[in-house]
């Protein structure tokens, strides 16, 4: 009998867990995934069915101005307390993702916390967003106050929430 071998979890799957938050603010398939690591640490990135994950878009900038007066990548973090991190609400806008379409992302923290990074690396090479969603392509890492770890979830959807809410959609879209 062959034995049938398994690739092993990413990462990813082995330390996260995944929480959904669809449709945010009313928006038809803005979907985020946020990854919550068993030491709290929440990581921020676009879930599988985003428009800006989808066939055909280019993304042709990624801003983390978000506005006049606040930029993110002046987030600066120093010391185990966290000291100068931007707290975040659940609806603090991380990045605006343009794509070549002229279609604009607000992409939002979706969590409360201490925005601890946002990913740099996105600004030089925007594609990560898109190739790798759930690791080099995150967009921020955000720290809850502890007391609010548990609850932080609160709001989200579980993986088989999430994969029941996309069955809806298919079935609506066949109709």
């Amino acid at each position: 009998m062959a034995e049938v071998s398994h690739p092993s979890p990413s990462v990813a799957h082995r330390y996260f867990t995944r929480w959904y938050k669809p449709d945010l603010k009313g928006q038809p398939l803005e979907d985020y995934c946020i990854l919550q690591h068993s030491n709290r640490i929440c990581v921020v990135t676009l879930a599988e069915c985003h428009p800006v994950l989808q066939s055909g878009k280019t993304i042709s900038s990624i801003s983390y101005q978000i506005s006049a007066n606040c930029s993110r990548l002046q987030n600066k973090v120093s010391g185990k307390s966290k000291r100068g991190a931007q707290f975040l609400t659940e609806l603090a806008p991380l990045c605006r993702i343009t794509c070549c379409d002229g279609d604009e992302y607000t992409i939002y923290s979706c969590i409360r916390g201490r925005l601890l990074e946002v990913n740099e690396n996105l600004l030089h090479n925007p594609e990560l967003l898109k190739e790798k969603p759930a690791t080099e392509g995150y967009i921020a890492v955000v720290l809850p106050k502890f007391e609010e770890s548990k609850t932080v979830t609160e709001g989200l959807l579980t993986q088989k929430q999430y994969e029941e809410v996309l069955l809806k959609r298919t079935a609506s879209a066949d109709s």
